[in-house]
């Protein structure tokens, strides 16, 4: 630190006495950059002296626009860009002129593999060990990116650059969503001027959660909308204005779609342009991608492909509903993914459309992980019950069918795809220890810098590359202090080096994997790994101690299908140790193999803003209210008692409601008649109405839950008061566990995005209550 204050200070020295201009001495390693001394007059009058030259600051000559488009759970085997069955004509159109990279790596999960794109440093240096909602009290898992960790859009911004980020965001702690802040992880904090998009992990694209900055605003209102197109059209808006206004100053845009992440939400229009075409199953499909792969060159010749994971059925022992089942959800997930390939195509040609493509480094990682299996075996109708340890069946689902990907569904897909999508690999999202969950394929475009063109690149390369990568080319040296706080120095490795030279020796030679127990160390062409767990597992795992570990020659086993443990022992020891010494390094340890379980703030250890409170009041207006910072009336008794002034015609509406279509509750009028609805999960509603109109004038609405205990998930008797007098009474036979949604909020006075009951509108607007709510009181009993 020293010697940070002391070469700061012979800046000042230099800048006060040499005279030289500002912009030839910037000192761009602290940030923000300082401006100069201003000059002192001696001189009386205006009119007699010469006006200074304003300081600005410019990024450095012939800085490139910087485009990061980030695809959500999308594995290595999935695109026609890397050999699959998905038609991606945008990223095609990327990679004949630029260069494809089939060695590039990311952590297996979301949240820890954005923050490790936009920062240069591992995901536990930036605390996310996992994603938002599982974060825990141990270094390298609170959730809190620390100042000492600026990420790439502050460094940017600090060094002249115009900065917009779109779509999906999930890099804020969960405690931190509410009106109260702190809004510092918020991406208009962290270096954007502009973001529009969810904060989130996903959102249903049909009736999304939208920022816009700070501020919560409803979808504009537009046929056919999706939250896909809507994103896409506020970047293009967004670069078009920014380079009307300041051609001369570059722009960075990190452009995170929600697709494909569940719920897998598309019109027909493009799901159905796979019709059949996944009939043949998930083990064909596997074959056929890596027949396709070889013959493009984008793995070797002697690429085996894994056998798959035990779980995971032969498709020709399926049945034939299941058959049918299956093959629709890969058509819809297919078609989503296509569909989110046009839109990126729309925001190229906007680029292209202001002469600024030649200019623009565009770097499209396809997938911030491997496809998810997060679906289970059979796939579901609704994601959360996935989060609520609820099992679909295949004989729900068929009906579904012709709906599936549809506003009335929240779609997740068999996991046999999931594997099938993340060919020539074993296993899938969440498997840190294996490629299929890490290893994606990533695409760079930048007609001035890259002389080859349809180029492939096989380095080792890993997310933590992607910042010192834009930083050299940029001309930007890694900032020392940001904001006045001293770095932690930035952990990847540019791969600057590899864009002309595809034999160039590889830079980055040793990196660690971790997520939820499953773990590995690469090391010069080595990879020593074990497998904990399956996605699809949550309960009942190994003791850690007990997993055991096996050893990969990469350089000759592009697939990991040749176990070289037992032929190698002591190199295997000593990756081992190897692993240890980095897992202790990077605060990797100790391992968390809880997944579901450290949703439950409690159990994390995490901040939780409501943690001990028995009691919330509420108010009218309060709303977009995210699940982690609203009380937690889960497994547990409680009341909710609304003091209210109904008008002279019979109200409607809603006075509290937390969740949606998809699960949650809701205390509302209809037709003047109080009542609450509890949504279990989209599969079943309880209803308990009152028996009689409301008059106009002052009223008090309760409704007390009296829960069975004795285990989570639960039933319990609902009893509507109206003024203390029972009105209505009914059971509810069971209760969701762990979360109502990812997305929906709770909301005073109407329902925001999907309506909880059926039957008293949609949206915001025509759920809106039409009395006056004086105050709502949840009570935990």
């Amino acid at each position: 630190m020293k010697s940070t204050k002391l070469s700061f200070a012979l800046l000042l020295v230099l800048m006060c006495f040499t005279g030289l201009k500002a912009q030839e001495i910037l000192n761009r390693e602290i940030l923000p950059i300082v401006p100069p001394e201003p000059q002192t007059y001696t001189e009386l009058d205006v009119r007699n002296t010469k006006p200074p030259k304003p300081f600005n600051v410019t990024p450095p000559k012939g800085a490139p626009n910087v485009v990061i488009v980030l695809i959500d759970d999308l594995g290595f085997g999935a695109t026609t860009t890397f050999g699959g069955p998905i038609k991606t004509p945008t990223m095609d159109r990327l990679a004949s002129n630029g260069l494809r990279y089939n060695n590039f790596h990311t952590t297996s999960l979301c949240s820890p593999s954005r923050m490790a794109i936009k920062t240069g440093r591992n995901h536990h240096t930036a605390n996310t060990g996992s994603i938002m909602e599982t974060a825990t009290a141990y270094p390298g898992n609170t959730g809190s990116l620390p100042s000492s960790v600026a990420p790439l859009a502050e460094m940017l911004k600090l060094n002249g650059y115009s900065t917009g980020a779109f779509g999906k965001w999930h890099e804020t702690a969960a405690w931190e969503t509410s009106v109260s802040g702190p809004f510092d992880r918020w991406p208009t904090y962290q270096g954007f001027d502009k973001f529009y998009g969810f904060i989130g992990g996903e959102t249903d694209q049909w009736a999304p959660l939208i920022y816009d900055g700070l501020k919560k605003v409803n979808p504009p209102k537009m046929d056919n909308y999706h939250f896909t197109t809507d994103m896409t059209n506020q970047a293009i808006n967004w670069v078009k204005a920014q380079q009307s206004m300041t051609p001369d100053k570059p722009f960075f845009v990190y452009f995170a779609t929600g697709a494909v992440h569940a719920p897998h939400h598309v019109s027909k229009e493009w799901s159905d342009k796979y019709k059949g075409q996944f009939d043949k199953g998930w083990d064909v499909t596997r074959e056929e991608t890596v027949k396709k792969m070889k013959s493009m060159g984008i793995i070797p010749q002697n690429t085996n492909l894994t056998p798959k994971p035990k779980d995971i059925k032969d498709w020709d022992k399926l049945t034939d509903n299941e058959r049918r089942l299956f093959a629709r959800q890969a058509e819809v997930f297919a078609g989503f993914m296509e569909m989110t390939d046009y839109e990126v195509g729309r925001l190229m040609d906007a680029i292209t459309e202001i002469g600024e493509m030649d200019n623009t480094l565009f770097i499209f990682v396809a997938g911030d992980n491997g496809t998810s299996a997060e679906g289970g075996m059979v796939g579901m109708y609704n994601e959360m019950t996935y989060f609520n340890g609820v099992e679909e069946k295949v004989e729900d689902l068929l009906p579904l069918m012709d709906e599936w990907g549809g506003p009335s569904t929240f779609p997740h897909m068999a996991a046999g795809w999931a594997v099938a999508f993340d060919a020539p690999f074993k296993w899938t999202k969440q498997v840190a220890s294996d490629f299929g969950g890490t290893r994606n394929g990533m695409i760079v475009h930048y007609p001035q810098g890259i002389k080859e063109k349809s180029g492939l690149r096989s380095q080792f390369t890993h997310v933590i590359d992607v910042t010192p990568t834009i930083l050299e080319l940029a001309g930007l040296p890694e900032p020392k202090v940001v904001n006045g706080v001293p770095q932690i120095p930035i952990e990847g490795t540019s791969f600057a080096y590899t864009l002309n030279d595809a034999k160039a020796a590889e830079r980055h030679t040793i990196q660690y994997f971790e997520m939820f127990g499953n773990r590995a160390l690469y090391n010069n062409g080595w990879f020593a790994r074990t497998i904990h767990r399956a996605a699809w597992q949550v309960n009942n795992l190994p003791n850690l101690k007990d997993d055991v570990w096996e050893l990969y020659n990469t350089k000759e086993d592009f697939s990991l299908s040749n176990n070289l443990a037992s032929q190698y022992p002591e190199k295997l020891e000593e990756m081992k140790g190897l692993f240890m010494y980095e897992a202790q390094k990077y605060h990797v340890l100790p391992i968390d193999d809880r997944t579901i379980l450290r949703t439950n703030a409690e159990l994390a250890g995490r901040p939780d803003i409501l943690a001990g409170r028995k009691s919330l009041k509420l108010y009218e207006g309060m709303e977009g209210m995210m699940e982690n910072t609203f009380i937690n009336i889960k497994n547990k008794s409680f009341s909710v008692t609304a003091k209210l002034d109904l008008p002279q015609d019979a109200a409607n509406g809603v006075i509290l409601a937390q969740g949606g279509r998809f699960g949650g509750w809701s205390m509302y009028m209809k037709d003047g008649i109080p009542a609450f609805t509890y949504n279990f999960l989209g599969l079943d509603r309880y209803v308990i109405t009152g028996s009689d109109k409301l008059a106009k004038g002052p009223t008090t609405v309760k409704v007390d839950f009296k829960y069975d205990g004795d285990g989570l998930g639960k039933g319990g008797l609902a009893t509507l008061y109206v003024d203390g007098k029972e009105v209505g009474k009914g059971r509810i036979e069971k209760t969701q566990p762990n979360i109502f949604s990812a997305d929906e909020t709770a909301d005073v006075g109407l329902d925001n995005q999907t309506p909880v009951a059926e039957g008293i509108g949609y949206g915001p607007d025509e759920t809106r209550f039409t009395g006056k709510i004086n105050e709502v009181t949840v009570d935990l009993k």
